[in-house]
């Protein structure tokens, strides 16, 4: 047994070396023991290594896991982040591996800040992403001061995106492994965020990291990545804003372009743009969500060429560019309107406080609600330059 304990450390050791994770990763200076790091654990396999390989390094890492609703409702939910087996599971792993951990009763803020908005702005006509809003409101801003007011030199997740340190500061870059970047999702980071964050595995590969999750013998090696919303059970976002907000959707028409009703709809809720199965009308060609108009209860449908847009405007931006934004009209930059598609070329339009963007090429399925994530056009679009939320399109 001894001999197959030796055997493991050994490896262990061997792979923190050879993935940039021994000695001093995040940077802090000195000896890490004299660094206290807060970790943000999830209960998942990204969390959970970096917490150990930050406590192998010899960092004094505290564990932090956000219990985010209710453990009844969410416990038979598999793959949902900080769901009651998820908050098992990390605090089972700090305690194999011997460094504190608590759990933080945030449902009541994930609703108000979260839950809420996401109800609201589907009821508006609007797609929202509610992992930016949790980064945004919870994790990196209430966690974040929680871990500052445990006397925490950094908080560390396990985020795929790279910090690194630029000539004017901290920078945030896209992860090396692309099929895992999480950029889009951490567009809305501000720079004094970005000070005090770490993100140790954004150089590494979703196989690297479990690699490391099985040489160090945890028992989350092989859990499987979450994939829905985790307040969303099996997808159905509809039945979770008509639970929040009773009787709110209300039924409509779906009308065509073109101005002509096609048929009824029981919601504008269980719609979006770019949207094309579940459209309920036939007309012998193929049709897609363009618009929706919550006021007036209508979804707006029509060919594939309706959908292409060229001018978005923004609300609600994060700029941590070195220039000022406002001294930026007409810059060049990459841009991503949905997490799943490639940045792509485009202009910062910045005219009396309004920020918008000008496609280079039209783009399909622009919706409301969604992120525009700006990216540096030097290096093939690696450095994040913030991003804001599409109002509209013209």
């Amino acid at each position: 047994m001894t001999d197959t304990l030796t055997r493991a450390d050994t490896r262990a050791d061997t792979l923190l070396r050879d993935f940039g994770l021994a000695d001093d990763p995040l940077g802090l200076g000195g000896d890490p023991a004299s660094h206290r790091v807060v970790v943000a654990m999830s209960g998942g396999v990204d969390s959970t290594v970096t917490a150990t390989a930050l406590h192998r390094a010899g960092y004094d890492v505290v564990g932090i896991t956000l219990q985010l609703y209710d453990h009844g409702e969410m416990i038979r939910k598999k793959g949902a982040c900080c769901a009651g087996q998820d908050i098992y599971d990390a605090r089972l792993a700090a305690e194999e591996m011997g460094f504190p951990h608590y759990v933080l009763d945030y449902e009541n803020r994930f609703r108000e800040a979260v839950m809420e908005d996401f109800a609201d702005t589907y009821l508006g006509g609007a797609t929202p992403i509610p992992c930016v809003r949790c980064n945004q409101r919870v994790k990196f801003a209430d966690l974040l001061h929680q871990s500052q007011q445990l006397g925490a030199a950094a908080m560390a997740t396990g985020h795929y995106i790279k910090r690194v340190d630029g000539p004017n500061g901290a920078e945030l870059h896209r992860a090396a492994d692309p099929g895992k970047d999480q950029s889009y999702f951490l567009f809305a980071t501000t720079q004094d965020q970005l000070d005090f964050l770490r993100f140790p595995l954004g150089h590494l590969t979703k196989d690297q990291t479990r690699q490391l999750a099985e040489a160090f013998g945890l028992a989350v090696a092989d859990k499987p990545d979450s994939q829905d919303i985790c307040f969303v059970p099996d997808g159905n976002y509809a039945a979770i804003v008509e639970k929040l907000r009773p009787g709110a959707a209300e039924p409509g028409d779906i009308v065509h372009v073109d101005g002509s009703v096609l048929g009824r709809h029981d919601g504008v809720i269980r719609y979006t743009v770019g949207q094309r199965r579940g459209l309920g009308v036939a007309t012998g060609e193929p049709l897609y969500v363009v618009r929706l108009d919550a006021p007036g209860r209508r979804v707006i449908v029509g060919p594939r060429e309706a959908l292409g847009v060229k001018r978005i405007r923004l609300h609600d931006v994060n700029w941590i560019g070195d220039t000022p934004l406002d001294q930026l009209e007409g810059e060049p930059v990459l841009v991503k309107v949905r997490s799943t598609r490639p940045p792509v070329p485009a202009a910062l339009s910045v005219n009396d406080g309004q920020v918008g963007l000008v496609l280079d090429a039209e783009e399909e399925g622009v919706a409301p609600g969604q992120a525009a994530v700006f990216y540096a056009p030097e290096d093939g679009g690696s450095r994040v330059l913030g991003g804001g939320w599409i109002t509209g399109t013209v």
